[in-house]
């Protein structure tokens, strides 16, 4: 994972196609802006599983890559 730290109108660039601008901090929130394609699916997390009750404290499970033999 990648942290920054970043002002407010500061930017930060995905790719070509993707803009992640910081419109407002306050108190204990950001404001984020994002620039992207019609056809990228943006989501919180909070609504992609439909069993959550809000945000959640700890990150979603990661799991290790597939390995292809070579």
């Amino acid at each position: 994972m990648l942290i920054l730290t970043r002002k407010e109108s500061e930017r930060i660039y995905l790719g070509d196609d993707i803009v992640l601008t910081v419109v407002r901090i306050g108190g204990d929130k950001v404001r984020i802006g994002v620039e992207a394609p019609s056809d990228v699916r943006v989501l919180r997390l909070e609504l992609s599983e439909p069993d959550s009750q809000g945000p959640r404290r700890q990150g979603p499970s990661r799991q290790e890559p597939s390995r292809r033999a070579a």
